[in-house]
C-alpha cells in the first residue's frame, strides 16, 4: 500500500498539532510495511502512482491541490481539522448569503466556503472529532458523505517521563505548566497570564513568542510576573519536555478551543491534572477525567487552576489516555480505513 501525505506549504514552520500528526501517522503507518511519503510540489507526476492521496487540513493553503486532484480524477481523502465558535445554524446562513453576494461578486470565495469544497470532493472525511464531524454535516450541509472518525494520538514515552531531569535542571517541581505558541489569539495565552498574576504559585511556561502585538504583551507579562520560569522553546524530542509535563503539578491549557491539544495530551500520559477548554471536542479525549474551564473568563481560568493545584494526581487520565490515544492504536485504526476504501 502507498499513501501520499499533503497539507499546506507552510505546514513545517508552525511545528504544530497537524505536523506532528503527520509525522507520527508516517512513522507508526510504516510499521505496518505501508509507505508514507510527503507530498513534493515539484513532483506532480507520481501522485498518480499512490493508491491514496491522504490531504491534512482543509482550507485555503490546500484549496488549489485538491481542486486539481478533482480535475485530474485522483481521489483523495481529507482529514479537514476544522472547527467553529459559531453554531452549525449561523454557519449555514453565512454560506447562505455568501452564495447570493457571490453571485455579484465573481470570483469570491471565503474560507468556510473552502473547507466545504475540499470535503464535499473527498472519497471520505475524516475529522478528529465526533463534534468536528457534526459541525461539518450540519454546519457546511455536507450529510450523505462517507465519515470515519480519526482521533489525534501521543507518544507512548510521555507514560514514562522521568520528572528529575528537569526538577534537577531548574530546581522547581509541582509547579503549573503551560506549552505553546504564545501570541496565536486561539492559544488565549494572554488571559491565562492575566489569570496568573494573582495565583502566587510557581509557574513555567514553554514557548515560541509570536513576532505581534499578543505576543509583545504577552512577553511584558511573563517578564513582570516573578513567578513565572519561561524557556523560549523546548524541542519536542528533547527528554526535557517530557520530564517538564511529569514534574508539573497543573497543565493549564485555556485556549477559545482546541482540537484536543497536544501538549495537554502527554502531559496528562505524563499525570499532570489539566485544566483545558471545553470547545474542540477535547471532552471526547479527556472525558471526566480533567477540569474544563470557560476561556473567556479570567476568574474562572483563576479558580480552575487554584482547584487543579490543591487536587491529588491521580492515574485515572494517563489509564484513559493510553488504552485509548496512543499513536499505535490510532495509527492500526487509519490502516483499517485505508483498507476498507481500497477495497470500494
Amino acid at each position: 500500500m502507498k499513501i501520499l501525505f499533503c497539507s499546506y506549504q507552510s505546514i513545517s514552520f508552525m511545528k504544530g498539532g497537524p505536523t506532528y500528526k503527520i509525522l507520527m501517522l508516517k512513522k507508526h503507518l510504516e510499521k505496518f510495511n505501508i509507505i508514507i511519503d510527503l507530498f513534493n510540489q515539484w513532483e506532480v507526476d507520481s501522485v498518480k502512482n499512490y493508491d491514496i492521496v491522504h490531504i491534512f487540513n482543509a482550507h485555503s493553503g490546500v484549496y488549489h491541490f485538491a481542486q486539481s486532484l478533482k480535475l485530474n480524477n485522483i481521489k483523495y481523502i481529507v482529514n479537514p481539522i476544522f472547527f467553529s465558535k459559531h453554531s452549525p445554524m449561523k454557519i449555514r446562513l453565512y454560506l447562505y448569503f455568501l452564495n447570493k453576494i457571490s453571485n455579484f461578486l465573481n470570483g469570491t470565495i471565503s474560507e468556510i466556503s473552502i473547507v466545504k469544497e475540499v470535503c464535499k470532493n473527498a472519497e471520505l472525511i475524516m475529522p478528529n472529532t465526533i463534534e468536528e464531524e457534526n459541525i461539518i454535516k450540519k454546519g457546511l450541509g455536507l450529510f450523505n458523505y462517507n465519515y470515519s472518525t480519526i482521533y489525534n494520538g501521543v507518544e507512548k514515552r510521555f507514560l514514562y517521563s522521568d520528572p528529575s531531569l528537569f526538577i534537577k535542571k531548574y530546581k522547581i517541581k509541582d509547579f503549573i505548566l503551560h506549552v505553546g505558541h504564545i501570541g496565536a489569539k486561539r492559544k488565549n495565552t494572554l488571559r491565562l497570564l492575566k489569570a496568573l498574576k494573582t495565583i502566587n504559585y510557581p509557574t513555567v511556561i514553554i514557548g515560541n513568542v509570536l513576532n505581534n502585538k499578543e505576543g509583545q504583551k504577552c512577553l511584558e507579562l511573563i517578564k513582570e510576573n516573578t513567578n513565572i520560569l519561561f524557556l523560549d522553546w523546548v524541542k519536542h524530542s528533547d527528554p526535557l519536555l517530557e520530564s517538564a509535563y511529569a514534574a508539573s503539578k497543573v497543565f493549564v491549557l485555556p485556549s477559545l478551543y482546541e482540537t484536543p491539544g497536544r501538549s495537554a495530551l502527554e502531559a496528562g500520559l505524563a499525570k499532570s491534572n489539566i485544566v483545558i477548554t471545553p470547545f474542540g471536542g477535547t471532552k471526547e479525549y479527556f472525558s471526566n477525567y480533567a477540569t474544563y474551564v470557560n476561556p473567556y473568563s479570567i476568574k474562572k481560568i483563576q479558580e480552575s487552576i487554584i482547584n487543579s493545584i490543591n487536587s491529588n494526581r491521580s492515574d485515572n487520565l494517563s489509564i484513559h489516555i493510553k488504552q485509548n490515544f496512543l499513536w499505535e492504536i490510532i495509527a492500526k485504526k487509519l490502516k483499517t480505513e485505508y483498507e476498507k476504501l481500497l477495497t470500494l
